[in-house]
């Protein structure tokens, strides 16, 4: 980790486990922000409804 060596094995699973939920939201909102700017476009050159 980055300079995390040392701090208690308990901060440093809190802040692994906040890490991976900051990224998983991020990772949330930039699939939903994506599939609302490109997914009709999509939907219409597949010829989807």
């Amino acid at each position: 980790m980055v300079g995390l060596e040392s701090v208690s094995g308990s901060v440093q699973a809190g802040l692994t486990v906040g890490t991976v939920l900051a990224e998983a939201i991020a990772l949330y909102l930039a699939y939903g922000a994506l599939s609302e700017t490109v997914g009709a476009s999509v939907l219409d050159a597949l010829g989807g409804d």
